[in-house]
This record gives structure tokens, sequence and C-alpha cells, in this order.
């Protein structure tokens, strides 16, 4: 399993949620800091998932960059 990074996006599969297809999902710590409670978010809902529900498949380096500057300039 990859090493997953609060906050951060991937690219992720599930059988169960998405059929197989790839999606993005950015790992959510709502549930708590430690990362045994840590879940996949998918962007856009309030759709939240257990990690090994999805096989992760690459970090999504671009959106984190979006999502940095956005947290800056909310403050």
């Amino acid at each position: 399993m990859t090493r997953l990074i609060p906050d951060a996006f991937y690219w992720a599969r599930s059988q169960k949620h998405t059929k197989g297809s790839a999606t993005v999902v950015q790992v959510s710590t709502i549930f708590g800091a430690d990362p045994d409670y840590w879940t996949l978010a998918v962007p856009g809902s309030d759709q939240h998932h257990m990690i090994d529900e999805f096989d992760i498949i690459a970090p999504i380096e671009f959106f984190d960059a979006i999502a940095a500057e956005l947290r800056v300039a909310a403050e």
C-alpha cells in the first residue's frame, strides 16, 4: 500500500464503489488525526469510504498544489 498523506489527492479505483473505474479521492482526517481513522473522500460529494476498499493508483500532485493555494487564499 502507498504511504498516504493527510489531505493529499490520489487516483484510486474500487470494485465496490466505482466498478473498477479510476476516480480521484482525498485522504480525509475528518474522523480523527490518527491514521486508523482516516478515510477516502470523493471530492465534490459528502462520501467517505474506508481506505481498504480502494486500490491507490498514484498521487495527484497537481491537486495538492491547488488545494494548498486555496487554503492560503482562505486565510
